[in-house]
């Protein structure tokens, strides 16, 4: 499988392979074992559903970030001084949620079957809560306060307008997504092999990206289960009592509002082609690429640039995003201007709209397009972790 470049990315010049290597997890061309240093490699056993059917891309290579991280911040230490919370999170969280309670209340007698309706939930209110999905994942991060019970209490809030309580238990997981970027059975953000087996058609394309929302909120916890803590009580009881009162003042149109605009906002929504265009890979694959024995990495994070990032908290800068976590979404055009060497020449995209347009119709493009590893990363946010303080930024917190 070699997906074709096209005019939404742009094809980096082959570089030094600074990746570090970790176990062999299938088998190289022609179905021999891969050999590492002169011996033969781990077969590790892989779903025979992948092993059946049109497989994923298996590598042996570390995820790119953390060589990179520390690359950039040995050519560039004052990068490490962008670290840390932005105060401007949370008066913007503040505003799009009485934005959305707003526009609730102006819909609360509309016929929930109007043009009128469904416009406004899907101009307005997907809009809103795409970009209060996206609060949520800078607070996860512990970049609203520095005191992360605050930063914890503070996505209870910007959880409120999408219906349904999601942030206590989102932060584990993608933290986790963080730690174990395409490690197979930790990181919840990649496809299951039976999705990749039903979905890889146009129809079934299509409708991924239809119901994408529902495939992010439920693939998680068919992978494994996050505590239930006191934060995930606090959010369960807020989101209860929240619903609860928009539906004896406002009524049960404006409860639809709001659960209408979650839906469309992880649906056939422009600012939703950000969920495809992070990770899946668009780019050009060599069959020497293609070959994990050949431990040559394949580009699994793609960057936007265009003027969407302005809804939805830089989250387009996603390689920055992944380089270093702890860099707010204010600071990363500036990570990007001081270690632009690093980024110039990656793949990235122009359109999230032309990202759902090819993953539906390009058939080298689709549900399998993903890098996945048999081993490495952790779980974060089990009962025996504690957070830290997101106060004064150490150098090895940085580089992990």
């Amino acid at each position: 499988m070699a997906p074709s470049a096209s005019s939404t990315t742009t094809s980096a010049p082959e570089v030094p392979n600074l990746q570090k290597t970790i176990r062999l997890n299938g088998k190289g061309k022609g179905g021999e074992q891969p050999q590492q240093n002169g011996q033969n490699g781990d077969n590790l056993q892989r779903d025979p559903i992948e092993v059946k059917y049109r497989d994923f891309f298996w590598t042996y290579t570390e995820e790119p970030h953390r060589t990179r991280r520390i690359a950039i911040i040995k050519a560039h230490p004052e990068v490490t001084k962008l670290c840390g919370p932005e105060p401007l999170t949370k008066y913007v969280v503040l505003g799009v949620v009485s934005l959305q309670i707003l526009c609730a209340y102006v819909l609360r007698n509309m016929p929930f079957f109007s043009a009128p309706f469904w416009l406004l939930a899907y101009i307005v209110g997907a809009t809103a809560n795409q970009n209060l999905f996206l609060a949520i994942h800078e607070i996860s991060h512990n970049l609203a306060f520095r005191s992360p019970t605050a930063n914890r209490l503070f996505a209870i809030v910007a959880n409120l307008p999408i219906g349904i309580p999601y942030s206590a238990s989102f932060r584990p997981y993608h933290l986790t997504h963080h730690k174990s970027l395409g490690v197979d059975g930790l990181d919840t953000d990649l496809p299951t092999a039976l999705e990749a087996v039903f979905l890889d058609s146009i129809l079934g394309k299509a409708f991924f990206c239809t119901f994408q929302i529902l495939f992010y909120a439920i693939r998680p916890m068919c992978v494994y289960r996050v505590p239930f803590t006191w934060v995930s009580a606090t959010n369960v009881a807020a989101q209860l009592a929240f619903d609860a009162i928009i539906l004896k003042t406002l009524g049960g149109k404006s409860m639809l509002y709001f659960i209408l605009s979650s839906f469309l906002a992880g649906s056939l929504h422009p600012l939703a082609g950000h969920f495809i265009a992070e990770h899946y890979v668009y780019s050009t694959v060599t069959p020497t690429q293609a070959d994990p024995a050949n431990k040559l990495p394949v580009p699994e994070t793609y960057s936007y640039y265009g003027p969407l990032n302005f809804l939805t908290y830089n989250v387009g800068l996603h390689n920055e995003h992944h380089d270093f976590p702890a860099v707010p979404w204010t600071r990363l055009p500036a990570l990007n201007r001081i270690a632009h060497e690093f980024y110039d020449d990656l793949p990235h995209h122009r359109s999230w709209t032309y990202v759902i347009w090819r993953f539906i119709f390009d058939e080298n493009v689709g549900i399998r397009c993903r890098v996945k590893r048999k081993e490495g990363g952790r779980l974060v946010g089990q009962k025996n972790q504690k957070a830290a303080p997101q106060a004064d930024w150490k150098q090895n917190e940085i580089e992990a």
